[in-house]
């Protein structure tokens, strides 16, 4: 199916690419939906968009990133102004849409779609509130083993003879399940007991965990060491924005006390973990799985040497 459709792409090349950004951004709308919903445990079905006057929101107005920019912002009900993130959500999915569908053959592409738009709601729905929700945790685990036993070159054994491909690469999302959430789970009873306070939420431990179903075991390790990374330099970006200007960065994570009460930026704050672990896992996932690969194995001849 994928060859018939050669010749078309050939005299088309822009069709698929826009196609995927469209689709990205139709789902981002969906996840806007998702992320301010699930967390209420509201239905992500019903009732249509809304307004938070109360008015339904017509379907015109409703168009992914050309509504809010031809209403500038706000509703055209009420006149209440509509946040940024609405949009950012709409284009950051197209955008990691369309870099899936160039990079990748179209069945990992939609694993990639799978995977990324749920790095996406689960990363704004811990900066909310502080939680990530099993749907993102456990459901996208489970999914990462389906779409393994599925898709064999999601974990680069697509040429490999039916079945032992697709074992192989259930084998991999198995162990990237199981070394992913055990690696965070350790480090969060090491960091405990040193703290004596809680260092690692469980929704972390699963959230790598699914993470590692996608990306395989080196994907996991990537996650947790690279979301530490990403966290740092943010962390260190928004305390010196702060020192500079004595106000808040703007783009600074939220941060609350071990009791869950808000709190300033400074040493000891709670911060949520998923965001830096989901742009780790998708960075792995697009761009970095075959460094990341060859590190490991420099590593592993280093250690046998």
């Amino acid at each position: 199916m994928v060859a018939d459709l050669a010749p078309f792409n050939a005299a088309f090349p822009w069709f698929f690419p826009a196609a995927a950004a469209v689709l990205g951004a139709c789902i981002g709308s969906f996840l806007n939906v998702v992320i301010l919903r699930l967390p209420r445990e509201e239905s992500i079905v019903t009732p249509g968009s809304r307004c938070g006057c109360g008015a339904p929101i017509r379907w015109h107005d409703n168009i992914p990133v050309l509504s809010w920019l031809l209403l500038r912002g706000r509703a055209r009900c009420c006149g209440r102004p509509f946040s940024f993130r609405y949009p950012f959500v709409e284009l950051l999915t197209a955008a990691l849409f369309t870099a899936c569908w160039l990079r990748f053959t179209p069945a990992v592409a939609f694993a990639g779609w799978v995977l990324l738009g749920c790095l996406i709601a689960a990363t704004f729905i811990d900066l909310d509130h502080f939680i990530i929700p099993d749907a993102f945790t456990i459901g996208l685990g489970v999914v990462g083993l389906l779409l393994s036993a599925l898709i064999p070159a999601l974990h680069g054994h697509g040429s490999a003879p039916a079945p032992l491909g697709h074992l192989r690469s259930l084998a991999d999302s198995l162990q990237g399940l199981l070394i992913g959430s055990g690696l965070v789970l350790w480090i969060g009873l090491v960091a405990e007991t040193l703290l004596r306070r809680e260092a690692m939420g469980f929704g972390d431990v699963k959230f790598v965990g699914a993470i590692g179903a996608f990306c395989g075991w080196q994907g996991a390790v990537f996650a947790v060491f690279g979301g530490a990374a990403v966290g740092t330099v943010w962390l260190a970006a928004a305390w010196l924005w702060q020192r500079a200007t004595g106000r808040r960065a703007p783009v600074a994570p939220p941060t609350e006390t071990p009791e869950g009460e808000t709190a300033p930026l400074a040493f000891g704050a709670h911060v949520p973990f998923g965001p830096m672990l989901a742009v780790a896992g998708a960075l792995h996932f697009l761009f970095l799985r075959g460094p990341v690969a060859a590190w490991f194995a420099d590593v592993a001849i280093l250690f046998r040497s």
